[in-house]
């Protein structure tokens, strides 16, 4: 299981692979399409993202498959992968439980009334000469 969270990449793609082994394309779109557009993954950050999640065994390599004349390598979800999906959405809900019970009630310091100066006019301003 992951040691410390999830990027937001990271959790995307994990939910990505969740129902089924994908390839790297229809993964980016997966991860977009459940991100609501907030992980717009270029092809490099996608791999990067890819290549770490297998390094850590949340992801592995399942099949190749050719695909007018290129090859689509696809991912699988392993049950790691899943516990640490698990694992950060528990995080994910705590930190909404912590900024529930902060903000609920909370409201913003009102500004300080101007303080009186003392003066009735700017200095320089008019006077005796």
């Amino acid at each position: 299981m992951a040691s410390r969270p999830l990027t937001e990449a990271g959790f995307f793609v994990l939910l990505a692979l969740l129902d089924g082994p994908r390839h790297g394309y229809g993964i980016k779109q997966e991860a977009a399409e459940l991100s609501d557009g907030r992980v717009e993954m270029r092809v490099g950050t996608l791999y990067g993202v890819l290549d770490r999640l297998t390094g850590e065994e949340l992801v592995e390599h399942d099949h190749d498959e050719v695909h007018q004349g290129r090859l689509r390598r696809y991912y699988r979800l392993t049950e790691s992968g899943t516990e640490a999906l698990e694992a950060e959405k528990a995080r994910m809900a705590a930190n909404v439980r912590a900024a529930e019970e902060r903000l609920t009630g909370h409201r913003p310091p009102k500004a300080p009334s101007p303080r009186p100066s003392g003066r009735t006019r700017p200095a320089g301003a008019g006077g005796a000469a």
